[in-house]
């Protein structure tokens, strides 16, 4: 891969990369103010980050998590860029591209969780879930919906991904000007896909990061061919979107454990305790590594441990109210200069296999940063997503969102047929938004039945993607009568 080609300015719609008369934005950066004035990114004010329907204001959401990996990877390009020109890894590699790839970076971290549906990541295993249970029993004039669709076609429904439905969102369903949505650059939308595999190429117990999930859906296959091909990415993970994703598992891990904290989850003591544990087994992990014939052996440069407690002392000689808080919160910050220095050696390490397509792993494999990403997650895991609080909003999440499902599979199966919809399913697809209606029919048009019935499935998960939190829990209340 080459940067010239992955660096790409094409969009969908030919034309529009032409510098207007007194523009001197780049096209990357023409890319940032489409996506920041979009209803589609506003909505994410109001979607789970972790804590569902949370009253806080302090309680991060999508869009404050969006801004925060924005701002991270961004950082990251620049850093990573100016290693390249620095170390001379790339004699092809420019300036220009340095500042191209930090705005990039930016605007991917914006829409990166864009495609995600109303509940956080709890509403895409609900989802994922409801079709496993409930596309084996459909049925369409007397016939399984299960034997009209293709393979690939039903394992899009049974692995549904919200990284799939941000390509499909912003390139398709964003209806402003025409069919090609926000019509992004090729760049930016290559290095959103994180997974370039579709559904039946996926192989999760592979090792390989790029085939963990689906990156895209059988109705988009064609637009990911035309962007991977432009790119020279083709079926490779886009060198970006390794950074993307450190951005990405850097800003949530962390805040996960600093929104944990303020919300009593997770105390000062207790981070402490796991650190305590880190350090130990990291020092030790590293004296092994590295101990030399003269005994000697690395040091462990970022003592978790001893930097929390450093920070408490200064918080108690400041004579702040609660030196536990201050040391925290600002433990959070120390420790993501870390990681983003682990992150920025992970990419130049493994520089070539990154461009050659062969690297499998994440930008913190390896580094000394690996062992405290793993527990910062396992923490958030252990304290605060196997609640009973967090359960018991899931199960209330659940139950909305099966509902809204079975509501509108339900009404949409024979909607665009020659079969007479009743009353109240006619009035029931009233309520899908006539955004993802015209995008149905465009997609539609020549197509088979069954492609026809699978994109009307589609509509569906197109739909409810589209509500936030809010308005899923006020649809499933007034359609069940609830005021």
């Amino acid at each position: 891969m080459e940067w010239k080609t992955l660096l790409s300015p094409e969009r969908e719609r030919k034309g529009s990369s032409r510098h207007k008369s007194g523009d001197l934005r780049s096209e990357f950066e023409k890319d940032y103010h489409r996506i920041i004035g979009s209803a589609s990114f506003r909505r994410l004010q109001d979607k789970t980050q972790v804590f569902p329907l949370d009253q806080s204001d302090f309680i991060r959401t999508r869009l404050t998590h969006s801004l925060e990996v924005a701002s991270l990877g961004k950082s990251l390009g620049q850093n990573i860029g100016q290693k390249i020109l620095n170390d001379k890894k790339d004699p092809g590699f420019t300036p220009k591209m340095k500042e191209d790839i930090s705005h990039i970076l930016e605007c991917a971290g914006l829409i990166h969780d864009i495609g995600n549906p109303p509940f956080g990541h709890f509403g895409e295993t609900a989802i994922r879930e409801w079709f496993i249970r409930n596309l084996p029993k459909l049925e369409v004039k007397g016939v399984r919906v299960e034997e009209l669709l293709s393979e690939q076609m039903k394992q899009d429904f049974y692995h549904f991904e919200g990284n799939a439905q941000a390509l499909r969102l912003v390139s398709k369903l964003h209806y402003l000007v025409d069919e090609h949505g926000m019509n992004l650059t090729y760049a930016l939308l290559n290095t959103i896909i994180k997974y370039p595999v579709s559904s039946v190429d996926m192989n999760p117990s592979s090792g390989n990061i790029k085939e963990k999930k689906m990156g895209y859906y059988l109705a988009d296959q064609e637009l990911f061919e035309r962007i991977t091909s432009t790119t020279g990415a083709g079926n490779n993970r886009h060198p970006l979107t390794y950074i993307l994703e450190a951005a990405d598992d850097l800003a949530y891990k962390t805040a996960d454990i600093e929104d944990a904290f303020v919300k009593g989850s997770i105390s000062y003591y207790a981070l402490e305790k796991e650190l305590d544990l880190l350090e130990e087994k990291e020092a030790e992990k590293l004296k092994k590594e590295t101990q030399n014939q003269n005994g000697t052996s690395a040091v462990y440069r970022f003592k978790p441990a001893e930097k929390l407690r450093r920070l408490y002392r200064r918080g108690e000689e400041k004579g702040v109210h609660n030196p536990e808080a201050y040391a925290v919160k600002n433990w959070i910050i120390s420790a993501q200069g870390f990681l983003m220095n682990c992150a920025t050696d992970g990419f130049m390490e493994n520089y070539e296999a990154i461009m050659d397509g062969t690297f499998k792993k994440d930008l913190f494999y390896g580094t000394e940063g690996e062992g405290l990403m793993e527990l910062l997650g396992s923490m958030a895991y252990l304290f605060v997503f196997s609640s009973r609080a967090i359960y018991k909003m899931e199960l209330t999440e659940s139950t909305i969102l099966d509902f809204l499902m079975d509501r509108f599979v339900g009404t949409v199966l024979c909607y665009d047929t020659d079969e007479e919809q009743d009353s109240i399913d006619s009035r029931v697809v009233a309520f899908i938004s006539d955004n993802y209606k015209n995008a149905y029919s465009l997609q539609s048009k020549g197509k088979s039945e069954a492609e026809k019935l699978y994109l009307r499935l589609l509509l569906v998960t197109d739909y409810v993607c589209g509500m936030t939190d809010s308005y899923a829990k006020r649809l499933y209340q007034e359609m069940n009568g609830i005021i």
